[in-house]
């Protein structure tokens, strides 16, 4: 590969990149800041999903497949089964809809979430736009 050829695909690799970096800054801040950080659900107790290493939570080990909780970064939500690039998030009403592009060790799927930050932090889960009651999930590390 001559000199041209490798400036334009680091070039093209930085724009990228960039890119990435740009739509994870819009992902946060065009409406999903608030959901930013682990969640486990109300009643559960933090310290018994997730484990701390400075300023990053990550899932302790062994991993609890089944633990009600979820961890949000920038455009990414994960549980402790599967890996979701959130593709979009849209005002619903009082609720925001985002769109997951969810994969795990078996399948990829996409997965539609109706979510809500309520007035005492909490957030809260619907499992379908006609459900009213929803589940409550606190923020953990704050």
């Amino acid at each position: 590969m001559d000199f041209a050829s490798l400036v334009r695909v680091a070039s093209l690799g930085l724009g990228l990149g960039t890119s990435v970096a740009v739509f994870d800054a819009r992902a946060a801040g065009g409406g999903l800041s608030g959901y930013q950080g682990a969640w486990v659900l109300s009643g559960r107790d933090c310290a018994e999903v997730y484990s701390s290493a400075g300023k990053r939570t990550s899932f302790k080990k062994p991993l609890d497949l089944f633990a009600p909780a979820f961890i949000v970064t920038g455009n990414w939500l994960r549980t402790p089964a599967a890996s979701c690039r959130i593709a979009s998030a849209k005002p619903n009403s009082e609720r925001r809809t985002l769109i997951l592009d969810c994969a795990n060790a078996v399948a990829a799927n996409e997965v539609k979430v109706f979510m809500k930050i309520m007035p005492n932090g909490f957030l809260r889960r619907y499992y379908s736009e006609q459900d009213t009651a929803g589940i409550d999930y606190e923020r953990c590390g704050r």
